[in-house]
């Protein structure tokens, strides 16, 4: 399997593509990444350094892959934080110039907005994750909040979750996985997450870490996508994926590290040492 993975990148760190392509590497997948942004940090820490991709370099970097006439190898695209609309265009583009050369090919947008009540990216962007990006995609990752802020709805309760769902199936993608689920039905020591599809929709409960940490849910979404392109069954990709990205936190929290040890805890990648089941609901 070879992916396209267009996403941030940090020096320091497991964050966009600093997690996602190790991980996918872990599990022998190819990956062709190109970065949205290259800071020495994730910003959560307060300061870091670094500047953003300009939209023309990343279509430069297409460019030349498709030059090299790699495209009609390439089984998917995966994106994640954008950085500017800008660059999200020409991950759509991106996204079009692969489809058209391997019409089997899928996009999985992991539409980065913000998380716990808080946007963090620019509004020109968040609109595109919502307009263009979204009816663009065959998968879509978001967390809850990012989930209320696509569908415009609140999701307190499980049906709640369930229409904001149908929503997004509505808008485009026919596969949608939400994580970081946290309802009125979500009991305390717990954490929820989501998967949707024409098979039908799956909950998937894990016990809640303590833990806090950045790019869990770029992990999630590479690892879902992937075993998702494997299988085809997204219950089974919302398995294997939450079973090691579980795995890797748990290895994280009993450290009490500030970043996913993701190389230290690598062999959940491949074979969890938890294995979690999803139900129907």
């Amino acid at each position: 399997m070879k992916l396209l993975a267009i996403n941030s990148h940090v020096a320091l760190g497991h964050v966009g593509n600093a997690a996602a392509v190790f991980v996918l590497q872990r599990l022998g997948v190819e990956v062709w990444p190109i970065h949205t942004v290259a800071f020495s940090n994730h910003p959560g820490y307060g300061a870091f350094r670094g500047r953003a991709a300009e939209p023309a370099a990343v279509g430069e970097l297409v460019e030349g892959i498709a030059a090299r006439g790699a495209l009609a190898h390439c089984d998917g695209v995966l994106s994640g934080y954008l950085g500017t609309a800008g660059v999200g265009e020409e991950v759509l583009a991106a996204v079009m110039r692969v489809k058209a050369a391997n019409p089997a090919a899928r996009y999985c947008c992991d539409p980065v907005i913000g998380d716990a009540g808080r946007i963090y990216v620019s509004p020109d962007v968040a609109a595109f994750m919502r307009e263009r990006a979204l009816p663009a995609a065959d998968v879509a990752t978001p967390n809850r909040f990012e989930l209320e802020w696509l569908s415009g709805r609140s999701c307190a309760s499980l049906a709640d979750v369930v229409a904001a769902i149908e929503a997004l199936h509505a808008a485009g993608p026919p596969v949608v996985l939400v994580t970081s689920l946290d309802t009125a039905g979500t009991p305390p020591d717990a954490v929820d997450l989501v998967v949707s599809d024409p098979a039908g929709r799956f909950r998937l409960r894990t016990p809640k870490l303590q833990v806090a940490v950045n790019g869990a849910g770029d992990a999630i979404a590479a690892l879902f996508f992937a075993h998702l392109l494997r299988s085809g069954v997204a219950a089974e990709a919302l398995a294997r994926a939450a079973s090691s990205v579980f795995g890797i936190l748990r290895r994280t929290a009993q450290a009490d590290a500030r970043e996913m040890l993701l190389v230290e805890a690598q062999d959940e990648i491949v074979a969890p040492s938890e294995c979690f089941k999803p139900e129907p609901i």
